[in-house]
């Protein structure tokens, strides 16, 4: 019996020129007309304004995903972005990366400068993808719909079920299924949405609230990487497919001193 098709649905969109929202999934071919519109109704509706131009990509996969366990979810309360930063560094640091690394990619995301993808650090700081000016974007990446309503009843406890956190962290996951990567660290471009997160296969993704200030537009992702070809981890990251199958705890609020006295266990 063969298995059934099933599709990675992407959308891009943008205003004047500029990012203004995106999605991705891996879906059934029954799903898709829904997807299409709930996706074109979002980058419709955004506090950046409605785009201009929308971009929607569907792809029936040739490979069958490979399915995973979601990192487990916690949430510091930083109080502003000095104590973000702070929590950042040590977590990060913990894990081998040094702290040259982690001030690096603060200033690059402070710059305003936002790419399509991620920037790839080796654990001193220095920039290894091929495009210095587009990054390496994550794709083809979904949830089981199990999966998905396990998530969506574990942050719904804790007020935060919605589809920023919960497509971080299936991108999140994905990243750090792959042996190279150390760590994480994002800052959302949205001006409205002022928590980023870091993210190790140590210690989980991590909520760090008041990153930056309301109204900065810019922010991206930093993913501090080492030993092995970086041509494996790209093609991974951007053409392998992972679907989330397990979800792992999601805890409230914890402190700086349980996250580093804690192992994820995946």
């Amino acid at each position: 019996m063969s298995r059934r098709p099933q599709y990675s649905i992407r959308m891009r969109s943008a205003k004047s020129g500029g990012h203004v929202s995106g999605a991705e999934g891996i879906y059934e071919k029954h799903d898709i007309s829904a997807i299409v519109k709930e996706y074109t109704e979002r980058a419709l509706i955004h506090d950046k304004g409605a785009a201009d131009e929308i971009r929607i990509t569907i792809e029936e996969l040739r490979e069958k995903p490979k399915k995973i366990s979601s990192l487990p979810l916690y949430t510091l309360n930083t109080k502003n972005a000095g104590a973000a930063k702070k929590a950042a560094r040590e977590i990060l640091t913990s894990v081998g990366i040094t702290e040259r690394a982690v001030e690096e990619a603060f200033t690059s995301l402070d710059v305003g400068i936002t790419m399509r993808g991620a920037m790839l650090m080796n654990i001193e700081g220095v920039r290894l993808e091929p495009d210095l000016l587009r990054g390496v974007r994550v794709t083809r990446m979904g949830i089981t719909k199990k999966a998905a309503a396990d998530l969506a009843r574990k942050l719904g406890r804790l007020g935060l079920n919605n589809s920023t956190i919960k497509e971080a962290l299936i991108l999140a996951s994905k990243v750090h299924k792959y042996r190279m990567v150390l760590g994480e660290l994002c800052i959302s471009d949205d001006p409205n949405y002022t928590t980023g997160y870091i993210a190790t296969r140590t210690h989980g993704y991590i909520r760090l609230p008041r990153i930056k200030k309301r109204g900065v537009p810019f922010g991206g992702r930093a993913f501090f990487i080492t030993g092995g070809e970086v041509k494996d981890l790209i093609k991974y990251l951007q053409i392998t497919p992972v679907v989330i199958s397990n979800i792992k705890p999601c805890e409230g609020v914890v402190t700086l001193k349980e996250i580093l006295q804690r192992r994820a266990h995946r």
